[in-house]
């Protein structure tokens, strides 16, 4: 790999609270030489979890840290664990994907294996040791540290779920990611909220959530899988009034987690 050909993994704002959000799908960067490998089918990176960034750009105004990948899933997947163990049953892609969540190939020839150690130690590794630094050093700060990490997908994926998929899914690796009052403030800020709602339903956190969350050593995190249905278009396109709607729902859900009183005392 040219080193001049690479962009940064990731982009980084910090906060002045003791949240940490991150969005590890949103990145469409691709490294020099892969998109002419893709399939038709994956061309357009269907599985992106698509303006997840700019749906909670507004996060910054209350002091929450953002960090941001900028490379594609179909580069690596920054939500699997390095060793790329299984994280569910009957998972459907891995740390390198090799087909679409439709179940299409994502490449029109194998990946290269020779080049998987470089995508691990410069865009995976980087992501997850910017996501310790920063939730030790909250935690230094504020004596404790949360992890909240976005995500996003379309509402109906039959090779992954039956049926159509809640609007809000929250996952805490039933309630080993997090404190168990900080799940319940998140869990009723939603609810009075016109959106259908799952706690540790399909998705329950993947390996940001399961390898960051430890409660008892005053570290919480938890994942949101948001349906691509509450603010987007049939056209694969951000609405901005789907968007509008939504946004006090997310903010009332990140207010909950700032205002959160269990803390330290967990």
């Amino acid at each position: 790999m040219n080193p001049s050909a690479f962009l940064p993994p990731f982009s980084f704002l910090p906060g002045s609270t003791p949240l940490l959000l991150s969005v590890p799908h949103a990145g469409l960067e691709l490294l020099p030489g892969m998109a002419n490998k893709l399939t038709p089918e994956a061309a357009c990176l269907p599985d992106t979890d698509w303006c997840v960034d700019e749906l909670y750009a507004w996060a910054a105004e209350l002091g929450v840290g953002l960090l941001v990948a900028k490379y594609s899933r179909y580069v690596v997947d920054l939500n699997r664990p390095a060793d790329d163990a299984s994280l569910y049953v009957n998972q459907a892609t891995g740390l390198f994907p090799q087909q679409t969540f439709a179940g299409q190939p994502l490449w029109q020839e194998a990946a290269q294996a020779s080049n998987q150690a470089w995508i691990v130690e410069n865009i995976w590794q980087p992501y997850h040791q910017k996501i310790a630094t920063e939730l030790q050093q909250l935690k230094t700060k504020f004596g404790y540290a949360m992890l909240l990490d976005a995500h996003s997908i379309a509402p109906m994926v039959p090779a992954l779920f039956s049926g159509q998929l809640p609007d809000f899914n929250l996952g805490s690796f039933a309630g080993a990611s997090a404190a168990p009052e900080l799940i319940h403030a998140v869990w009723e800020s939603l609810e009075h909220a016109d959106y259908s709602r799952v706690l540790d339903g399909r998705f329950k956190g993947g390996a940001i959530t399961r390898g960051f969350g430890d409660p008892a050593a005053n570290i919480h995190a938890l994942q949101l899988e948001l349906s691509q249905s509450t603010y987007m278009s049939e056209q694969a396109q951000i609405d901005m009034t789907r968007a509008e709607q939504i946004k006090p729902v997310l903010v009332a859900m990140v207010t909950a987690m700032l205002n959160w009183q269990g803390r330290v005392d967990a």
